[in-house]
């Protein structure tokens, strides 16, 4: 029983932005399920294990507060639209979910972007939710033993705490290995400590309701699917470089792809791309030789990148003005 003498159970969730990112990027490039975490799956699956930890019907575990937090380059930091675009469109889909969000900006330290304090505003603001609003179960999505003093102070005031950990490795487009894996002090000190890997692989060979549920459908189209642009008349290049201007429109192969990023074939420096410069398709559904559609842009480098890139069909002899290895390219800058 809670303490405010009700049956109902309340549960608050607090995402580490940037941790539930790498989760979901894992399942979608490295898992074999091959799909992103869908947040109302995840919702749904938290409720019904809230409701199994606490032994009350589900329907009496409610999610009734759910915050996001992650630091963000700013406006004039991001640079293009694209990449403004990608933060709008995780900003809307949390929105469409109730998910508050809270962002604090990077920091540039030792010539390298990074995320400082967003740990202690997360635990702050849970902690005073856990006081204010009587929340009975505190989950978490992290994985940093820096949320162990909060975890301690939860404990102290009677709110149990389930952690949502993840532990895998994989080797990233670079060869380098990643490991993900909660700190042992965080498990040992939460009340209901979820290894979700398990959960999640036994869930899959069970077909189990809930858990299949935690992936988004890639059958359904998106729900904030950007719209396609339309392919121009290609030319040869007449730059005095290969990839021309920002904004340049061109089309070429994909030269390799890892992990979900790759190159597009733009000699003397081929062009880098993520999965999230995609405009539409599945990037899990892309091989080695496509050829794509792309426009020019810069990175946080300053260094060309291609954006807004779609797979299209190998072009016809008579589409380009001559029969040559180089990439075709459409010279005029275009609207992005």
């Amino acid at each position: 029983m809670n303490q405010m003498n009700s049956p109902l159970i309340r549960v608050g969730v607090f995402y580490d932005g940037n941790y539930f990112l790498k989760i979901s990027d894992y399942y979608y490039f490295q898992h074999e399920r091959k799909a992103r975490i869908s947040l109302e799956g995840l919702h749904e699956y938290i409720r019904h294990q809230v409701a199994e930890e606490e032994d009350v019907d589900v329907r009496l575990a409610q999610i009734t507060d759910a915050h996001f937090f992650r630091g963000r380059l700013s406006a004039t930091e991001a640079r293009d639209k694209d990449r403004l675009f990608h933060d709008r469109l995780l900003d809307d889909i949390l929105m469409n979910m109730g998910v508050q969000t809270h962002y604090m900006a990077l920091k540039t330290r030792d010539g390298r972007l990074q995320e400082k304090g967003i740990d202690v505003w997360l635990s702050l603001e849970a902690l005073e939710l856990a006081l204010h609003k009587t929340l009975d179960v505190v989950v978490l999505i992290a994985g940093d033993s820096d949320y162990v003093p909060l975890i301690r102070k939860l404990n102290t005031v009677g709110t149990r705490v389930m952690l949502l950990n993840w532990d895998f490795k994989y080797e990233d487009f670079k060869g380098e290995t990643r490991v993900t894996r909660a700190s042992q002090q965080l498990l040992e000190q939460v009340t209901y400590p979820i290894a979700m890997h398990d959960v999640i692989d036994r869930g899959l060979e069970t077909q189990d309701r809930v858990v299949e549920a935690l992936f988004v459908n890639q059958a359904e189209p998106a729900a904030f699917a950007p719209s396609t642009v339309s392919a121009p008349k290609l030319v040869r290049p007449t730059g005095p470089t290969a990839a021309g201007p920002v904004g340049t429109m061109g089309m070429s192969t994909i030269k390799n792809l890892k992990n979900g990023f790759g190159f597009v074939v733009m000699p003397p420096n081929n062009l880098f791309f993520s999965y999230a410069d995609l405009t539409e398709g599945d990037f899990n559904d892309l091989r080695e030789g496509d050829w794509v559609e792309f426009t020019v842009g810069r990175n946080h480098r300053d260094e060309d990148c291609a954006r807004n890139v779609r797979k299209v069909p190998a072009p016809q002899l008579n589409d380009i003005e001559d029969e040559y290895e180089p990439v075709p390219m459409h010279t005029a800058s275009a609207e992005l």
